[in-house]
């Protein structure tokens, strides 16, 4: 599957704010961003224009980033938003949190979600008993996602357990660290329960032109 391999760095540095792609190293002072607070490149320290478009724009790009998919998966993505009922922007945004490497790092149990993606595809975890590798895969409300039982002793689990309560796990989700590692997903989120910076309407603007 295809996947982004530049400097995740450049990417927080092109949005002008932290988007938490590199775990432990985005709350140090050797953040790149604390140290160049403005976009890569010969022009980054330049003010282009912000048109309606721009804004627009980098919104879509911010989500995609913060998510780590890629622009045909985006597009995917939205139109299924706008395939279902309600507000198409929350629709998208729902659709991003219920990725299987979204819900892992929400859950606590990898640093970002480039990690938790590593280790899906290494076939760490089961969906309601069933090994799934795929880390775009969609989980639903009452499902149940547990480490396996014979990587419960590698070393990123054994420190998500020690740091357990240390990240907020968001409501719909619940986790389970004694004997097994478990998330259980309560229900669906809801807008207000997603906390991605992410102005979602500017990107409903955008894909309707």
């Amino acid at each position: 599957m295809a996947r982004y391999t530049g400097a995740d760095c450049k990417l927080c540095r092109r949005e002008k704010m932290k988007l938490f792609l590199k775990g432990s190293k985005c709350m140090g002072p050797k953040c790149p961003i604390e140290i160049r607070p403005y976009p890569p490149g010969e022009h980054g320290r330049g003010r282009p224009k912000e048109t309606e478009y721009l804004l627009q724009l980098r919104e879509k790009q911010k989500a995609k980033r913060i998510y780590g998919v890629l622009e045909r998966q985006f597009s995917n993505y939205y139109v299924e938003a706008n395939r279902q009922g309600g507000k198409t922007g929350e629709n998208l945004l729902t659709l991003l949190e219920r990725r299987l490497d979204n819900v892992v790092y929400r859950a606590g149990f990898a640093k970002s979600r480039d990690a938790a993606r590593q280790l899906i595809r290494h076939g760490h975890f089961k969906v309601n008993g069933k090994k799934v590798d795929i880390p775009s895969f969609l989980v639903g409300e009452a499902d149940i996602v547990e480490v396996r039982q014979k990587s419960l002793e590698m070393t990123p689990f054994v420190v998500a357990r020690a740091e357990a309560g240390e990240q907020q796990v968001p409501a719909w989700l619940g986790i389970v660290t004694e004997g097994a590692m478990r998330i259980l997903v309560h229900s669906l989120p809801v807008r207000q329960q997603i906390d991605a910076p992410v102005q979602e309407q500017l990107i409903v603007e955008l894909y309707s032109k």
